[in-house]
């Protein structure tokens, strides 16, 4: 077997443990083994300029923004020059806004860590806060986003990132990448640079992420309207592009760079809001955009392998009154041959999930989006199985899916058997249902489900909730306090990012409003907790700096290293300087926890 086939079938073999190792856990209560799933002692809320760990811990930077990759890459730049040699600098370094991740092992000693750079922060990039924009400013910002790939390696003191690795590769917004699955070469896939539609450059707003057992990584497509403009003030937005969220006025000003100009290139938005598959092992292997998973504002993606041997994979739309979706593919997982698996996510069927129930459980539906099937038809504006893939908000609404309070994270138990989802807030609901009980949502959930005889090909299931966070100290008297696992002690709002442990602990982590005030009172900054599904406790883990988001998860394969993602701190210039004090800029940085005895995580 060739180098590279080995490390793959490793990492598979190390990857396929995960979907079928047996859990101590049951999401609707069955007896269970006892065991302490956690054991260490919970933190309390903080508003420090610090990452802060349980007692036995220790934390320590892995990379942050701008740290090279490259040994001939320079570190980020306090005076903040842009021009040509910093623009092409930023694009050696590691990228801005750490988000989802995974990690890839080599050996013992050895990995590749794959991860998100969501977006840029303008405010922190720039000497003049970003209040100007200007050519320059935008292609620095576009070698900022996108995906980072790099190797790191174990030494006394924790792990190192390997410079100029092989395996090393910034992935941004200029990288092309092969359009696949259903809506490839599609009408309004084509561009004037791209008249086949099948070539797009570049990934954007990468949120979230997943991982396959044949060992690829997933990164997923989230607002990625947030880059688009109109040069023309007057532009008509269709149906399809207003319900995606584009407007005249981009949030970065990158209608500056024609390509992102709805004026100019109309279709090029609709090449973005897709899952990316990527092959870590070969820095020199085109990214593919699966269109077969549908086109919405990704947060992540969770795999799962059916009993039958399908992949099935659960996805959340990140906006509030948005859906859930399954997809089920086509073709079933060969478990030997890793290159057998290389176009399952190409081919298979898309759903959208339906909830129905009282007193915060009940029962559910996956509908199917295919065309000609369930009103999705021409006199409903869908002419193909592309024009669903393309506007599949449209078509889950047409199908009767349920709204949801912005759904983030999904993450299943080490069976597969029950499937977690983080329903972030959704302070615009007026009206409430069994799966979104609260009106002007502002802490958010944690729903599961249960698919039907524990099989994930089946339509229907069975669901309730984990969790309602709140603040019990400020709403004693109402579903605002949250459900009963939540106390004056783990309280926190805005669950985020989702992931098991191969333990069968679930790690919550939050990007929510750290004012500390009012109704936030008592939470601190964001943070991040540890879950026992069993018993539904809930203890606070780890607090993050000023104005950071927790987010991104990954464990070394022994599971005595951590690597959690510390994003933006010191958003909207909040007074932060994580990760090197002083008048240091703010950066984003993924660090890696330790316990001081050198044991497991959690344990």
């Amino acid at each position: 077997m060739q180098r590279r086939d080995f490390l793959k079938a490793s990492s598979l073999a190390l990857s396929y443990v995960g979907f079928f190792t047996a859990a101590p856990i049951n999401a609707f209560g069955t007896s269970l083994k006892g065991q302490n799933l956690l054991g260490f002692k919970a933190i309390s809320a903080s508003t420090k300029d610090e990452v802060i760990v349980p007692s036995g811990y220790e934390v320590k930077p892995l990379i942050s923004f701008g740290d090279p990759l490259f040994s001939n890459a320079t570190p980020f730049d306090e005076s903040k020059t842009i021009n040509a040699t910093s623009i092409a600098n930023i694009a050696k370094t590691f990228g801005d806004n750490t988000d989802g991740m995974s990690l890839f092992p080599l050996d013992d000693e050895r990995a590749i860590l794959c991860v998100n750079n969501e977006y840029i922060n303008p405010e922190l990039l720039f000497n003049d806060n970003g209040k100007t924009m200007d050519e320059q400013k935008v292609a620095y910002e576009q070698n900022a986003v996108g995906v980072s790939i790099f190797e790191i390696k174990q030494g006394q003191n924790g792990f190192e990132v390997v410079l100029d690795s092989p395996y090393n590769r910034r992935i941004t917004a200029h990288t092309p990448m092969q359009i696949s699955g259903g809506a490839k070469g599609h009408k309004s896939m084509r561009t004037k640079a791209d008249k086949k539609g099948e070539l797009a450059l570049g990934t954007l707003n990468n949120c979230a992420n997943g991982q396959t057992p044949w060992g690829t990584y997933l990164t997923c497509e989230e607002n990625f309207d947030d880059f688009f403009g109109s040069s023309d003030a007057n532009y008509k937005f269709t149906e399809s592009e207003k319900r995606y969220g584009l407007g005249v006025k981009s949030t970065y000003g990158w209608e500056l760079d024609s390509r992102f100009d709805l004026a100019k290139n109309p279709n090029e938005p609709n090449r973005f809001g897709f899952i990316v598959e990527i092959d870590p092992y070969d820095a020199n292997s085109t990214p593919i955009k699966r269109t077969a998973l549908g086109r919405f504002k990704h947060e992540n993606v969770e795999i799962v392998i059916s009993k039958e041997g399908n992949v099935v994979a659960y996805m959340g739309d990140d906006e509030i009154n948005e859906f859930l979706y399954k997809f089920v593919s086509k073709g079933k997982f060969d478990p030997n041959n890793p290159k057998n698996n290389k176009n399952l996510l190409d081919e298979g069927t898309l759903y959208v999930a339906k909830f129905e129930g009282e007193n915060l459980s009940g029962k559910g539906e996956w509908i199917e989006l295919s065309y000609g099937k369930n009103n999705l038809v021409a006199k409903n504006g869908f002419h193909s199985q592309a024009d669903i893939l393309i506007n599949t908000r449209l078509a889950a609404s047409i199908v009767g899916a349920t709204p949801m309070d912005r759904p983030e994270w999904i993450a299943a138990d080490l069976k597969g058997e029950f499937v977690y989802a983080t329903l972030t807030n959704n302070k615009k609901r007026e009206s409430t249902d069994a799966a979104n009980p609260r009106v002007k949502n502002i802490y958010g959930q944690i729903i599961r489900w249960s698919p039907k005889k524990n099989n994930h090909l089946d339509t229907k299931f069975e669901w309730d909730m984990f969790l309602l966070a709140g603040n019990p100290t400020k709403h004693p008297n109402s579903l605002h306090k949250g459900t009963s696992n939540i106390t004056k002690d783990n309280m926190f709002n805005s669950p985020d990012g989702l992931k098991f442990d191969k333990f069968g602990r679930l790690w919550i982590q939050t990007d929510g409003d750290y004012s500390n005030k009012g109704d936030y009172e008592g939470m601190g900054n964001n943070q991040m907790l540890c879950a026992d599904p069993a018993t539904g406790e809930i203890r606070r883990f780890l607090t993050a700096p000023i104005a950071a988001e927790v987010t991104g998860l990954a464990f070394s394969s022994d599971h005595k290293t951590m690597f959690v993602g510390i994003q933006h701190p010191g958003e909207k210039l909040a007074p932060s300087h994580y990760p090197n004090g002083g008048n240091s800029t703010p950066r984003s940085t993924i660090v890696q926890i330790r316990k001081k005895d050198g044991g497991i995580i959690g344990s």
